[in-house]
């Protein structure tokens, strides 16, 4: 399983992920009239059709001013409440007597009760759906035949809508006085109630959010089951939808071969009116590709996705138990500047067990040459048994430890997402280690050498202090690969106690005499101590300085690009 750290592409959802899940009614259409919603009339026996319709053929509810169920119906419960209808009461009067559930193949919803005195059918979903389905259209004179230019009209007012970045619900209605049970093959003859139009507008940190993940190498796509102009609308509010990219429905990627599907994948940054076998489709696409897939969800038909996608991503708050127990991770939120934030620290996870395991090898490895030289040298040991072992466990353990606390930053996402086959020891690893480590047995040895002026004994304590403080000056190196002044020095907390903890164990062994007996170490002099200091921070300074060489370099030549 890939980390977040490694996602490529995020195939996301728009409605509460993209948006603030907060949907108001703006507009209606009804009887040929777009109305606002405060000029709507319950007197008017078309609208009220189309009001009923919305308490009634909806599985959502209001309790204590809680909404629960789907943001869609509560807020068309929220309208209609507003408007002077008493939703528990009509639902308390009335009995559902059948029901097709939703269906994002379908589009619809469908359900019967016995109303005024027959049994009607209701259905609400998609535009171009129920135009499909319709036979008759209501209006204040009563309800007639629909014809051409009632539909060409109601599509046009559909695309208006959905031009605006509204999402748009047709309802319709027919009466069943022979009482045959609901079928999906039933769901035809309707009579055309009106249009209902809500907003979601864009949540303000999507725009960032997704800006970032551009930033990172990652790819964002809107996967919805909204009208395509509705999500193209919104995916250009978001920056997810640019000059020229493609914006493809359902329908037209269940007629495209994998070839072309392929051909198009790049270009293509929202698919609209989508079922959950197209999303399945999508996912497998881009991983063809080599591409790291996130795929967002929450409800039960997108289980399949997430199991599909490297990474899934159900919804904490309108997510399903389905969608929850087939993802990877949940989204608490259901936010997509979180999903950004998580593979930020992702990535700084990744790092900071990098620099982990980068400190610990490159300071091991000093002191492996530093052995290896010795004895091949035959110039005595330059270390006791005791004295690695207080390296080992007391003043590499803490350092590492700091570096493994080290905080996230923006920079992370400005590199290109990890490939999850790479292994740890890359070849720029490697080197970095063995140059470090290198020039931590360089300084090491020059001490054991300039001890050996005081004697073997005398050697060995400068080779020991100078190993141990060289190691404890490298965990600010191995923090970061940026300098300790772009870094800065104070924004890890952890790693200027572990040093300082480190130093003062090192000097408890050096100037304590019960301790330097156990340890092993001599006494030292003022100028033995002025020496393990100054070559022990050899190091960092070469390393720093290089650094900070680079730093200006590079931003002497962004500054005479810009």
């Amino acid at each position: 399983m890939a980390s977040l750290g490694c996602v490529s592409v995020i195939c996301s959802d728009k409605t509460g992920t993209l948006t603030q899940n907060k949907m108001t009614v703006t507009d209606i259409y009804a009887d040929g009239d777009v109305i606002l919603p405060q000029e709507a009339d319950i007197a008017n026996p078309v609208q009220k059709m189309l009001f009923y319709n919305a308490v009634l053929n909806n599985d959502s509810s209001v309790e204590d001013g809680k909404n629960i169920g789907d943001p869609t119906e509560t807020c068309l419960l929220g309208y209609v409440e507003k408007c002077g209808i008493n939703i528990s009461e009509i639902r308390h009067m009335l009995c559902r007597k059948g029901e097709i559930p939703f269906d994002s193949n379908r589009k619809l919803m469908t359900t019967e009760y016995e109303f005024e005195g027959r049994d009607v059918v209701f259905t609400k979903g998609a535009t171009e759906v129920i135009l499909n389905k319709i036979s008759g259209i209501a209006t204040g004179q009563g309800c007639r035949e629909i014809t051409d230019a009632d539909v060409q009209n109601i599509a046009k007012i559909n695309e208006k809508f959905s031009e605006r970045g509204l999402r748009v619900l047709a309802f319709a209605y027919k009466d069943n006085p022979s009482g045959e049970s609901l079928t999906v093959d039933s769901e035809a003859g309707y009579i055309f109630s009106g249009l209902m139009a809500m907003t979601d507008p864009p949540r303000d940190e999507s725009v960032t959010a997704v800006a970032d993940a551009a930033d990172a190498g990652i790819r964002t796509v809107m996967i919805t089951g909204d009208h395509k102009v509705t999500a193209t609308a919104i995916a250009k509010q978001v920056g997810i939808f640019r000059e020229g990219d493609r914006a493809v429905t359902g329908e037209e990627l269940d007629r495209m071969s994998d070839e072309t599907l392929n051909g198009m994948l790049e270009s293509i940054s929202v698919y609209a009116r989508v079922s959950p076998e197209n999303k399945i489709r999508i996912v497998d696409a881009w991983q063809r590709r080599g591409k790291i897939v996130a795929m967002t969800g929450d409800g039960v038909n997108d289980a399949p996705a997430l199991r599909k996608a490297d990474i899934g991503i159900a919804m904490g708050i309108t997510g399903t138990e389905v969608s929850k127990d087939a993802a990877d991770m949940i989204l608490a939120d259901d936010n997509f500047a979180t999903i950004v934030k998580a593979v930020l620290y992702g990535r700084n996870v990744y790092r900071n067990i990098i620099n982990s395991i980068q400190f610990l090898l490159s300071g091991n490895f000093g002191a492996i040459l530093v052995v290896l030289f010795c004895s091949i040298a035959a110039v005595g040991s330059p270390f006791e048994a005791v004295q690695l072992l207080f390296i080992n466990l007391l003043t590499d353990s803490l350092p590492a430890l700091a570096i493994g606390m080290e905080p996230s930053d923006k920079q992370l996402l400005k590199d290109k997402p990890r490939n999850p086959d790479e292994g740890i020891l890359s070849k720029y690893f490697v080197r970095r280690l063995v140059i470090h480590g290198v020039m931590i047995a360089g300084v090491t040895l020059t001490a054991y050498f300039v001890g050996t002026v005081y004697g073997h004994r005398m050697a060995v304590t400068m080779a020991f202090a100078t190993l141990t403080l060289a190691r404890l000056f490298h965990g600010f190196n191995c923090r970061k690969e940026n300098s300790l002044l772009r870094a800065g020095i104070a924004k890890n907390k952890w790693s200027l106690v572990a040093f300082a903890i480190g130093v003062l164990l090192l000097a408890a062994v050096l100037f304590v005499p019960v301790f330097g007996r156990l340890i092993m170490v001599e006494a030292l002099k003022g100028i033995q101590i002025m020496w393990i200091i100054l070559l022990a921070f050899i190091p960092t300074f070469i390393i720093q300085t290089v650094r900070m060489v680079k730093e200006c370099v590079m931003q002497r030549k962004g500054e005479k690009n810009g």
